[in-house]
């Protein structure tokens, strides 16, 4: 599976941002793919996840209402977007997009084991 990032930069608080990640190579009809992000000093979190299977979704509690996931599925492509609104400096980090497939259901929770790693984005968030 090969993931390519795009989006993220420099925004005002209370601005907004779009990531995106095209998603290609899976060999499963089951997956998940997720956005995770790292603030310098602070562990990995899940931000936001979702099944490729039913499209269920898991939102971190500090993103919900303000962060949107969404994927288009082409022939041999699913790209997954992340809209971010209301930004704050807080949200400030490296955000991958990361995924895993396999025989088995893959819910959209970001608990999952994810298999493979996106080079990451900055998204920085000016007060």
């Amino acid at each position: 599976v090969q993931l390519v990032e795009s989006g993220g930069g420099l925004v005002q608080a209370g601005g907004s941002l779009r990531l995106s990640c095209a998603a290609s190579g899976f060999t499963y009809d089951d997956y998940a793919i997720g956005w995770f992000r790292q603030a310098p000093g602070k562990e990995r979190e899940g931000v936001s996840c979702l099944s490729g299977t039913d499209d269920s979704t898991y939102y971190a509690k500090s993103v919900k209402d303000r962060f949107t996931i969404s994927s288009d599925k082409a022939k041999n492509t699913v790209t997954v977007v992340l809209q971010m609104n209301s930004l704050q400096p807080e949200d400030t980090a490296v955000y991958y997009c990361a995924a895993v497939e396999g025989p088995e259901y893959y819910s959209g929770s970001c608990e999952t084991e994810y298999d493979y790693w996106g080079q990451g984005t900055q998204v920085t968030v000016a007060s």
